[in-house]
Order: C-alpha cells, then structure tokens, then sequence
C-alpha cells in the first residue's frame, strides 16, 4: 500500500468510526430497518476505500459517505416495488444530490435519526444484553470482536446475538421513531440502563485480567454526553451523563503502574480529571432526583473532597437512603451501610451488613464479604475479617481484585486480633 493509499485508509478508518453511527441513523429513517442500514453504511464504507486513494479524502468525508449510504437506500427502494410509495415520499429531495458534492445540511433532521436510532437499539422487545451488543455495535462503532472482547463473551455468540436482535426488531414492525408519553419514558430507562451497565463493565470488570477497560467507558461516555444533547429537558439524561462524567474521572487514579487495583482511600487525588469532574458539574445543575441524578450526586461528594478525610459521608449516608426509597436495592443498602461506617463507625453498619446476608441477589455477590470483612478488620476481628475476604476472593471473576482481597487476607492473618 502506497503512502497516499495508508493515508486515505486511516482517514476512512478514523471517519467512520466518528459518523457511523449518524450514517446508520440517516438511513435507517429511508429503509426502516437497521439491519439493511447497517449493510448499506457499510457499502458506502467500501466505496470509500475504492475511491478515495485515487480521488483524494474529500473536504467532508462524513457528508460523502453520508451521501452515499442514501443513494444506495434509494436505489435499494427503487429495485423493490413495495417501498414504491416510500420512494416517492424520500427520494423527491435526494435524488439530484451526488456524493462527492453533498452538502451538510445544519437543518437537516439527522440528529432527531440518531436519536430514533438509540431508541430503537435499546427497545424492550431485545434483551438487556442484546441491547448493550447492538447498541456498541450501531452507536459505539464497535467491531464484533471489540464487543465480544469488552464483554469477554465467545465472538460467536456476540455475532448471533446481533444478528437475532436485528431480526428481533424487523419481526416486530419496531416503528423508527422517539416515542412519547408513557411508552417514552419506559423506553428512555431501557436506553439509560444499558448505556449505565456498559459503562460499569468498563469501570470494575466483572471478569477477566484487568480491573478497568477505559475504551469501554470512553464509549458509554460518549453515548450519554449524546443523549443528553438531544434530550435537553429529560433530566435523567443529564444525571446519567453526570454520574459517568464524575466516575470517569477517577479511572486514572483507580489502578496502580501494574494494573492493580487502588481503593479510593489510598488514590491519589491529584490524578482524578479537573476537566472531566467540571462537566459533571455542569451536567448536574440539569439534571433532577431521579436514581442517576441521586448516584451522580453522590460521586460528586466525592469528588469534591480534597482528601479522603474531607468526605462528606453523612450527606453521603443520606443520599443513598434517598435512593434506597426511590429504587429500593440490596446492592445500593449494601453501598448506604458503606457511608454509615464512615460516618459513624463500623459497629453502627455491622447490624445492616448482617441483615443483608440471605438476600438472595447478594448470594454470590463478592463485595458483600468484602465490605463485611473490612468492618471487621476495622473492628479489630483480625480472624473474622480473613475468612471474609478469603470467602470474597472465591466469588469474584476478577483477577485483580481476586489478588487484591487475598493480600488482605492475608494481612489480617498477619496482624492477628489487631485491626488495621
């Protein structure tokens, strides 16, 4: 491949990376079907890679393939007698455009498609898993390798799940659309809770060698900074986009020059990102008291204080109590008995800890020994603390914190009866 040739071919990598998602949108609303306009950005894709090493990477490659992608929607339509009336409603005002001279309309609705686009990768009719692999795959720009690697599932299975919530939503008639009223806000919770859980698998990965995947949260980031611009008045929107923009920040500071894991007492603060923690912020003021509005409220107490010491864990304390009443948890009392114990000591949390133990969701849930064994290390219970991390140790899928909770067993073996 000739020097020009590399070239064109990083730009084309690098473009449709950034627009394919807004290609896929665009072309979506002329076929209806995410599938076939998945196919067709792809074949524009292709026609980029013929055409532009010997043409040049036009001024905007982003229009260009946009371009082109709806001409071959448009022709798709004209081969098919029964999209004839379709033709007749869209191809009116496209079919004079050439590619290479398309012009980006500001006007032009392609942001409502994207957003059309989110609500439809997101729908109930899909699983909450085929929901997070299609949304990577048409928002996040992400390969099937890259999806089945992020979620360290068998590349296969990635690819059926795919391809079955594409044929999920062809089967069902799912309307290209935003929807309203009720059925938009049971919708805009499936959209928030997937774009959440992709972000989580990147921040503290479930299994696997490495605590944190960052390219994972970068694009759960990106798609909630998204969300939240085309939905300017949903304040949950805003507080997810909070919430992620504030534990963003904090992954430089999360893992030691080896990959180990730093608990957040022992992180050092001055790695935590400014800019990033002042979006938050920004976002914040938007957003309501909703569940990711309260969980971004609470980062923010984190994030706002100087040193661990600084920790406001009594407003903390208060802000999970608030959000144990609105989405009542064990994970998120399990997270409320944490703040007690900083707030006003081990034992006062014990009794909570305790009470979650036969809480079926916790059974082999790994932090709720963890979190029990530090009470109980800082309670000076040196034996009843190792048996609790070592019993968390078994429970995780993570290598590193299956590392890290064996050292601090290991350590409470150490120290006897004393605690830390």
């Amino acid at each position: 491949m000739t020097g020009a040739s590399s070239e064109a071919g990083q730009a084309i990598e690098a473009v449709f990376r950034i627009e394919s998602a807004r290609i896929i949108a665009g072309v979506t609303r002329i076929v209806r079907d995410v599938g076939i306009a998945e196919e067709l950005a792809q074949d524009a894709l292709v026609a980029a890679l013929e055409q532009w090493p010997e043409s040049g990477v036009p001024d905007k490659p982003g229009a260009w393939l946009m371009a082109t992608a709806k001409h071959r929607a448009i022709d798709l339509i004209r081969r098919k007698e029964t999209y004839a009336r379709k033709l007749a409603e869209v191809g009116r005002s496209l079919t004079e455009a050439q590619p290479p001279e398309y012009s980006e309309d500001p006007a032009e609705d392609i942001d409502d498609d994207l957003l059309r686009l989110i609500f439809t990768a997101c729908h109930p009719v899909l699983s909450t898993e085929a929901r997070a692999a299609l949304t990577l795959r048409l928002l996040g720009g992400l390969t099937t390798q890259e999806i089945a690697r992020a979620f360290l599932a068998p590349e296969p299975t990635v690819a059926q799940r795919i391809v079955r919530a594409k044929r999920a939503l062809a089967k069902a008639d799912v309307p290209f659309e935003v929807p309203y009223g009720a059925d938009r806000a049971a919708r805009l919770a499936s959209v928030l809770e997937v774009i959440y859980l992709i972000f989580n698998e990147g921040y503290a990965a479930t299994a696997g060698d490495d605590l944190v995947r960052p390219a994972l949260c970068e694009d759960a980031l990106r798609l909630a900074r998204v969300l939240a611009g085309l939905m300017p008045r949903e304040p949950e929107a805003h507080g997810l986009a909070a919430l992620l923009e504030f534990q963003a920040s904090r992954i430089p500071a999360r893992t030691g020059p080896d990959g180990e894991p730093v608990l957040l007492a022992d992180q050092n603060r001055a790695k935590w990102n400014r800019p990033l923690i002042r979006r938050g912020v920004e976002a914040l003021h938007r957003a309501g008291h909703g569940p990711y509005s309260l969980q971004a409220a609470i980062a923010a107490c984190h994030t706002q204080a100087i040193r661990y010491e600084d920790t406001d864990w009594a407003t903390i304390a208060t802000l999970y109590g608030r959000l144990m009443a609105l989405t009542p948890s064990p994970v998120i009392e399990l997270n409320r008995a944490v703040a007690v114990s900083m707030s006003e000591g081990p034992a006062a949390a014990l009794p909570l800890i305790d009470a979650l133990a036969d809480e079926p969701a916790l059974k082999d849930y790994h932090l709720l020994p963890s979190v029990r064994g530090d009470l109980l290390e800082r309670l000076g219970r040196g034996a009843e603390a190792r048996a609790e991390f070592e019993r968390a140790a078994t429970q995780t899928h993570n290598a590193r914190e299956r590392r890290l909770l064996l050292e601090r067993a290991a350590r409470c073996g150490s120290c006897g009866g004393e605690g830390r």
